[in-house]
């Protein structure tokens, strides 16, 4: 049996639906005239490349209430960002303390929250934010970015140049050599695009907060049907610290589109998280960065409802 740390296998898919206990209405962004920001380092800053020995990252530079900047996670299944303890006390913002209820992939808490001014970062800028406050469970990073503010934007994430940039979309094609690959997307529900493994029609979830990949139990009966196969037991840590045990098995390829993902293996188990996406009757997986970390680049346009993927040396 392995056992994986919080910031291990899913230690970054948090917050799926943070519900704030007597909520207010969610705030709109208003408009912003920020410029776009690029961050570029020798040694990687915001964006390192999944590869043999590590899985990758993506963290945005944002600044809270003028402050930073600090390193978010960027989390396509998160519908609010979060910050750190750590973070909090250094901003010296008040706690509201255990207002939050937070989902996360292995079970719910109720959190303490805070609520900032400003959080910026490139044309995306968000008034009168609340944030759930979360353990240090993110290998380093201060907190994590979420959904809000977000559908309008276009993410260019280029995982070889170690480049970050959120601006406002205006739906450009996909540039060339570019796969596009369309995706539904809903704050409560995640970022879902259509997938085979194998031959099974499969609901998949792009989630860059998760390290791993993690399939529901719909999809390993659906690929087993009756065949016996040996399984490596795990335990799977999320950020609300409740634990769940799940399966490594090895798994065909997957299709998305155009692009064919060969992975060795994945994990299987019914998450807390595919109960609230009500996900555990139909074959589904969650896509987690040591997936997405191998290609070159990955742009998320919000606008346009597409990913564009370019892999690397057009592997």
């Amino acid at each position: 049996m392995r056992l994986l740390s919080p910031a291990g296998l899913l230690a970054c898919l948090l917050i799926l639906t943070a519900c704030p206990a007597n909520a207010d209405p969610p705030v709109e962004p208003t408009p912003a005239t920020l410029p776009d920001v690029t961050v570029s380092a020798p040694e990687p800053r915001y964006v390192a490349p999944t590869t043999r020995d590590r899985i990758g990252r993506i963290w945005a530079p944002v600044h809270i209430d003028g402050q930073g900047p600090y390193r978010l996670v960027l989390d396509t299944g998160a519908s609010h960002s979060a910050l750190t303890a750590r973070v909090v006390e250094e901003l010296k913002i008040p706690v509201e303390p255990a207002t939050v209820l937070l989902r996360g992939t292995t079970g719910s808490m109720v959190a303490d929250r805070v609520r900032a001014a400003t959080l910026e970062v490139g044309e995306l800028l968000v008034e009168d934010v609340s944030m759930p406050v979360v353990a240090d469970a993110f290998g380093g990073a201060d907190g994590v970015l979420g959904a809000q503010g977000l559908r309008d934007k276009r993410i260019v994430i280029e995982f070889l140049r170690d480049r970050i940039s959120i601006a406002r979309s205006r739906r450009q094609l996909p540039p060339a050599g570019f796969e596009r690959l369309p995706f539904r997307f809903h704050p409560a529900r995640g970022m879902r695009v259509d997938l085979r493994v194998g031959s099974v029609r499969t609901i998949g979830v792009i989630d860059t907060g998760a390290q791993r990949t993690v399939g529901n139990l719909a999809l390993r009966n659906a690929l087993l049907r009756g065949r016996e196969r040996r399984e490596v037991e795990e335990s799977i840590i999320g950020i609300t610290q409740d634990v769940q045990q799940g399966t490594l098995l090895r798994v065909p390829p997957i299709a998305a589109g155009k692009l064919t993902i060969r992975s060795a293996g994945m994990t299987f188990t019914d998450l807390h998280i595919f109960e609230l996406w009500e996900l555990t009757e139909r074959p589904a997986v969650l896509i987690g960065m040591d997936v997405l970390g191998v290609l070159d680049t990955l742009i998320i346009d919000y606008r346009r409802s597409e990913l564009h993927l370019r892999t690397r040396g057009g592997a």
